[in-house]
């Protein structure tokens, strides 16, 4: 078993805007989330949230403590919001074990345990997509489906943007300390999301996209409302936004992706608009 981690460091929007494409890429871009038998993450100082992925496929993979965390356990000060993006798998927490097929979460709260994954068939593997912020207190452990999920249907074909919102770790169906995760699905014939954007200074968040054909892929934008940037991106690879930053995306096809969020607050509204005219 193999876990590889990288910190990434906040960065003020004055710097942000002065970085070319390679430091954009460097700074806020997950090229390699989702890799056979390893288990992959970036710890960020934007609100202390790590984004990952686990792929066990000959292996079963653990949820290493790593070093910059200097815990015994790695939800000994933190929660965990999964989803499995892959085959049927099963996440071990401690003496429970949970079943997850595609598009289910799973939320783990904190306490001294170790966290496994594992797959049901190494042909079809399980692919776990993990956020984990600090955490307060200890709340239960909950499997939440789709069925489960607050579904918010948006947008319309015509405008390039209808789309389901999965609302699925949030304060509506699960208590959490602060983090918020859940999958938004574009249909076919829309590729835009979050457009309107929105900024929101009370949370960070981190955007995971999948469901992208090989030889398709997506643009995300990010920045200050008026210095705005781009970041292009393939399938299976996160993105990390600033709470000073948009986040939106345009495709060369429709796609799903994974939102989570951590930070001051619990509530999924609390946006700041900006005006689709005025952006920069």
């Amino acid at each position: 078993m193999k876990t590889n981690y990288e910190v990434r460091y906040s960065s003020h929007p004055a710097d942000a805007k002065r970085y070319d494409t390679a430091q954009l890429r460097e700074h806020y871009l997950m090229e390699n989330v989702m890799v056979e038998d390893e288990v992959n993450m970036v710890y960020s100082m934007f609100d202390r949230i790590i984004a990952g992925g686990a792929v066990p496929v000959n292996e079963t993979l653990e949820l290493e403590p790593i070093d910059v965390l200097r815990a015994e356990y790695f939800t000994e000060r933190r929660e965990v919001g999964i989803i499995n993006v892959g085959g049927p798998g099963v996440v071990v927490a401690g003496d429970k074990s949970y079943d997850m097929e595609f598009k289910e979460a799973l939320y783990l709260g904190r306490g001294n345990r170790k966290i496994y994954f594992k797959s049901k068939d190494s042909k079809n593997p399980a692919r776990f997509y993990f956020n984990s912020a600090t955490a307060h207190t200890a709340y239960p452990d909950k499997l939440v489906t789709k069925k489960d999920a607050v579904v918010m249907e948006m947008g319309s074909l015509e405008g390039s943007n209808h789309r389901f919102i999965n609302r699925m770790l949030v304060k509506e169906v699960l208590p959490t300390c602060q983090l918020q995760m859940g999958m938004t699905e574009l249909q076919p014939g829309s590729v835009w999301n979050t457009m309107p954007a929105h900024t929101h200074d009370r949370r960070m968040e981190v955007y995971f996209y999948f469901e992208i054909a090989p030889d398709q892929a997506v643009c995300h934008f990010m920045g200050e409302p008026k210095e705005t940037r781009h970041i292009w991106m393939k399938g299976e690879q996160a993105v990390i936004s600033p709470q000073w930053s948009i986040h939106s995306a345009c495709a060369t096809s429709n796609y799903t992706f994974i939102w989570g969020m951590c930070g001051e607050n619990l509530d999924y509204n609390d946006m700041d608009g900006c005006a689709t005219t005025e952006l920069r």
